[in-house]
């Protein structure tokens, strides 16, 4: 394909797991009539973000795949005609689960999963208690509208992550997100990290000659247990060309954003900057340690 219209679903979600999901399919209706032939979700859209906490009890929201979920899912998808990315919390065996991005195709199939990578352990972020790190690699989903290279949330910040993707032919990096203010933080330090998330996801784009796909959640989730605690969704989705520029850019609100990629422009874009043909592998080997001391 030289072009791909796609939708990045910026959604704010609530207690009910299947009101989240008709909430998740009537976006993806609006998308789909708009002229979308992919759509993707935010990170964990079935719930609120369980990970404010350590609870056991939240392990009950966890799901097989193929399960509920992607069964909805697939039939949406058939019945739109268009491919969908998913973020589901996936209950691979008693006491082993995943935060896992399923790919669906139009035809309702599922056409691969990746299992997220890095996994945060952060106040309010807690996820190491409750996700296993992926194990399925950094490799590409080959759909009806091209490799998508899908990755998750934390994942974003890591350069390595997006370069394995593009290494093994992704036409595209996507990031399903939850990522929001802490409530008690400064103004500036929340200007500041907005931007240096939009910045890093953006460099992505700049050194692999890709598109990037960043879609996150909106809204106000409040803490279990602690009063005027939680986190504040921040939104500001955004679509960025294999240049970095914004060709949509989302708020704080709801928001259906709807664009076109042009993979000529991004086969244009690595004649001119070769940045794969210049990598030195040859003396790249100390990337393997944790640190070189």
């Amino acid at each position: 394909m030289k072009k791909l219209t796609l939708a990045a679903l910026q959604l704010g979600f609530g207690d009910a797991i299947e009101t989240n999901r008709r909430h998740c399919a009537a976006a993806v209706e609006e998308a789909a009539s708009r002229g979308a032939q992919l759509a993707i979700l935010p990170e964990l859209h079935n719930s609120p973000y369980f990970c404010q906490t350590e609870e056991t009890t939240r392990f009950d929201l966890a799901e097989a795949i193929p399960g509920p979920s992607t069964d909805f899912f697939g039939r949406l998808a058939q019945r739109c005609g268009i491919v969908l990315v998913l973020s589901l919390f996936e209950r691979r065996a008693p006491g082993l689960c995943h935060n896992t991005a399923v790919v669906i195709d139009k035809d309702g199939a599922i056409a691969g999963k990746y299992r997220k990578m890095h996994i945060p352990d952060d106040p309010g972020y807690y996820e190491k208690f409750y996700f296993t790190p992926g194990d399925l690699g950094f490799m590409p989903v080959k759909t009806a509208v091209g490799s998508l290279g899908v990755l998750v949330c934390w994942d974003q910040w890591f350069p390595e992550a997006a370069r394995l993707m593009a290494l093994a032919g992704a036409d595209l990096l996507i990031y399903p997100t939850a990522i929001g203010f802490d409530p008690r933080e400064e103004e500036t330090d929340r200007k500041n990290q907005l931007e240096a998330w939009l910045t890093i996801q953006r460099s992505h784009a700049v050194a692999n000659g890709l598109p990037v796909v960043s879609v996150n959640r909106v809204g106000f989730e409040a803490h279990p247990t602690e009063k005027d605690y939680g986190i504040d969704f921040w939104g500001h989705s955004f679509v960025a060309d294999a240049q970095g520029a914004f060709l949509t850019r989302g708020g704080r609100e709801e928001q259906i954003l709807v664009t076109t990629v042009d993979f000529a422009k991004a086969e244009a874009t690595r004649r001119i900057w070769p940045f794969l043909r210049d990598r030195r592998i040859d003396a790249y080997g100390d990337l393997l340690k944790r640190f070189r001391d």
